[in-house]
């Protein structure tokens, strides 16, 4: 089984790795502490927590160029996501911060001979710039919208850019600041992440990059962008993943037809016989995906306060409650908050929409989506639903819901080696028209080709790894039930609400890979935490078990609120992946053994 140093990638001697190992309880704590012996030796983390190394070495080089150095930049792939940014600082930033702010914008130099095989990459870079007391909102940006960049893009553009292919675009300062309208004000929370502070204070002056050696950048474009980036398979391999969504690519033989996005998929397995290839969405990130079918809702049906129904992803919250007019939150999902929700609906309060996951993160909970629905039609409220946990190859809530999103750096990857999202707009909602509307000039595409490539390859596989993932999640579940350490099991299959999960389940579907524990006594959870022999790191749904005292990371700094709505302080979630059955069984059973010894 493995066996991972703190702070090494997972997967190990993985560039664009999305997890990184933190091996005991102890060094949970000292990373949400930020203690110097867990940070300094991460070579990377979770990429909307942890800055890539990459992104922070270009971000750097910016910075020099233009004679900042002693302020922060962070990176976006397009000027109308760095205006966005740019004005969420604004308007929460005291003026010193707002008076520092730039927003600097780096295009293809088309006058360079080896730019014209690279026009239908589109490498781009807006970066936006404050001194480094605006750190902690660009981070909270960063974080709670998905909108940076990705490290493969941020790679690629660097070495365009040390090669003298990309070029400052000369604009006015704060020129972009403006262009976005103005978020809600929010609730602040600091977010703590990888810094992105260019050096130490310096007289500002223009540095210069080095002369593009010609050899060089010749074989990286050779290399990077002539063998392993053909643009020409770019479409076909996003409309191989819209297929996979809508469950109607059959064959991977359909990777070399030339998609039609406007045509009707009626073989599906979302039940919508009326769907189409244009009616998916990509996203460079799960919660980008989740923070534009807000955006999409805000501007279709105009500023309205939301429902966060159920404990939720904890940017999920976020986003509703600082890019909007607010939220309600209902952080229990059950009968008794939709009475109260529809006993406000009925006094006459309205809202944007209603925000939910199916299954819920970490305790499993699964709201009660036909009487959600019903609500929704009669009140009119639209319904978003996260799939990511369920995921499409288990159940089908596209039924249910106006939008349906999910994050495919989790399962529909499993290799944990690249981000993505996706967004479903339902062709029966009675917003469908106005949502289709708002797309057509609000949507930017921004998922990087290189990332849009891997993950095509990655999710060929998806549903046979499905099956062999709910098989091994029930195992291990079994054995949790018969542990007498256990206080309780949280599983789709044995929860309160397991009625509406199967309300929603497919024929042959499981109940999926994702099982949180809570021990009676909270020297058993550290105990079997350092005892159990798999990866232990953040995020989820990977072809291989993941650990992760998962509220301790999510909710720290909060975790009296998060009790309040039986999320346990303690509670230890898995990730089940693709082990054989047998063997995965003993690795949780020697840990629970290894508890056992070690409490008492």
């Amino acid at each position: 089984m493995p066996n991972f140093d703190l702070g090494e990638s997972i997967p190990p001697h993985t560039e664009h790795a999305v997890s990184v190992s933190l091996p005991t309880w102890k060094s949970n704590v000292g990373y949400e502490e930020g203690e110097d012996w867990v940070i300094g030796s991460m070579t990377t983390g979770y990429p909307r927590f942890f800055i890539h190394r990459s992104i922070q070495a270009f971000a750097k080089d910016i910075l020099d160029k233009i004679g900042r150095k002693a302020s922060v930049a962070f990176l976006f792939p397009t000027r109308q996501v760095a205006a966005r940014c740019a004005s969420f600082v604004k308007l929460r930033a005291p003026p010193a911060v707002v008076s520092s702010l730039e927003v600097v914008h780096l295009v293809l130099d088309t006058t360079n001979p080896q730019a014209g095989s690279l026009h239908g990459l589109s490498p781009a870079i807006s970066a936006v710039i404050s001194s480094p007391e605006g750190f902690s909102l660009l981070k909270q940006y960063w974080q709670h919208t998905g909108d940076g960049v990705s490290s493969r893009r941020a790679e690629f553009c660097h070495s365009l850019f040390r090669g003298g292919l990309l070029r400052v675009d000369e604009v006015p300062k704060n020129s972009a600041v403006s262009m976005s309208p103005k978020p809600c004000r929010g609730p602040k929370r600091y977010q703590r992440g990888g810094s992105l502070d260019g050096g130490k204070p310096s007289t500002p002056s223009p540095t210069s990059t080095p002369a593009p050696d010609k050899e060089e950048t010749s074989r990286f474009l050779e290399e990077r962008f002539g063998r392993n980036l053909d643009v020409s398979f770019v479409e076909p391999a996003k409309s191989a993943i819209k297929r996979r969504i809508a469950g109607a690519l059959t064959s991977d033989r359909e990777l070399t037809a030339s998609p039609v996005p406007e045509k009707e998929m009626e073989s599906n397995t979302r039940g919508i016989v009326n769907l189409r290839e244009d009616d998916i969405y990509l996203f460079p990130a799960g919660m980008n995906a989740i923070f534009n079918a807000h955006r999409a809702l805000l501007g279709a049906r105009g500023s309205l306060k939301s429902v966060n129904f159920g404990f939720p992803y904890v940017d999920t919250l976020k986003i509703l409650e600082k890019f909007g007019p607010g939220c309600i939150f209902y952080g229990n999902a059950s009968e008794a908050d939709l009475d109260d929700l529809e006993t406000r609906l009925k006094a006459g309060e309205r809202f944007l929409g209603l925000f939910c996951e199916f299954p819920g993160n970490p305790l499993l909970t699964c709201p009660n989506l036909a009487r959600i629905r019903q609500l929704a039609d009669t009140y009119d409220f639209a319904v978003v639903v996260d799939e990511t946990i369920g995921t499409f190859a288990n159940i089908n809530v596209l039924p249910f819901a106006d939008i349906v999103v999910s994050s495919l750096t989790k399962i529909f990857s499993g290799d944990c080696n690249v981000m993505g999202g996706s967004a479903i707009f339902n062709p029966n909602s009675r917003y469908y028209s106005a949502l289709k509307d708002f797309a057509r000039t609000g949507y930017e595409d921004t998922y990087w080709p290189e990332d849009v490539m891997f993950m095509e390859r990655n999710s060929r596989d998806f549903a046979s790894r499905i099956e062999r993932i709910n098989a091994n999640a029930e195992a291990i579940c079994d054995v949790f039930r018969e542990s007498k350490l256990i206080k309780t099991v949280f599983y789709p299959r044995d929860t309160e609400s397991s009625a509406n999960y199967e309300a929603c389940k497919v024929p042959g579907g499981g109940y999926g890979g994702l099982i949180s524990v809570v021990f009676h006594r909270r020297e058993q959870a550290v105990a079997f935490y350092d005892a159990v022999d798999t990866a232990k790191g953040p995020s989820l749904g990977t072809n291989f078990t993941l650990t992760s005292p998962y509220v301790l990371l999510a909710h720290y700094q909060e975790l009296e609120w998060a009790s309040q709505f039986g999320v346990d302080p303690d509670l230890i979630r898995i990730s089940v992946g693709l082990e054989d059955t047998a063997d995965i069984v003993k690795v949780f059973q020697s840990a629970l053994q290894a508890a056992e010894n070690g409490s008492q």
